[in-house]
């Protein structure tokens, strides 16, 4: 990420961060977030948000490569919560007409049976197990750069990548 200047004026900073960061990371921020949500709008919703709470905090983050991982951060509390009370997409639910169709070409994956095994036994993880290894394998993030996304250290994402590894191998051998 190119160096910001702070000095001239802290919303200029917070504005280019934050533009910067979304040209960057904005589509697989989403994916991500569809990964955990199951959901296009609540996915898109919570990374609007996540942006949101970075453009109103950007005046803190003294280092802009640290920018990314808080980012990630945030998206994931917010995902979190999201699943922590149930919420659906609300303001898009209703929003919907009869041309767009909630089965839109992005929204259809198609599977094989070793896939879609895959993607239940990753769902059946406890979340940071799950956390680190969608970080580590879908979104190539490496060990630090996950631990400073989760704010944990490398060493502990180590941990629950070789204990979630271990877990899916089990659930896929079982299967």
């Amino acid at each position: 990420m190119a160096t910001l200047d702070r000095s001239t004026d802290a919303g200029w900073y917070a504005a280019e961060l934050v533009e910067k960061l979304f040209v960057e990371e904005g589509a697989a921020l989403v994916r991500l977030a569809r990964l955990f949500t199951d959901d296009r709008n609540a996915a898109e919703d919570l990374v609007q948000e996540a942006f949101i709470r970075l453009h109103r905090s950007a005046h803190r983050i003294e280092d802009p490569a640290k920018a990314a991982p808080y980012l990630r951060s945030i998206l994931l509390n917010l995902v979190r919560d999201h699943n922590r009370r149930g919420l659906m997409s609300l303001r898009h639910a209703e929003a919907l007409t009869p041309d767009s169709s909630p089965d839109a070409p992005d929204d259809v994956v198609i599977l094989n049976d070793q896939q879609a095994a895959v993607v239940a036994a990753l769902e059946d993880l406890p979340p940071r197990q799950r956390q680190c290894l969608l970080l580590r394998f879908y979104y190539e993030l490496t060990e630090r750069e996950i631990g400073d996304t989760l704010e944990i250290s490398p060493n502990s994402v180590k941990t629950h990548c070789r204990r979630g590894m271990a877990a899916l191998k089990q659930t896929l051998e079982a299967s």
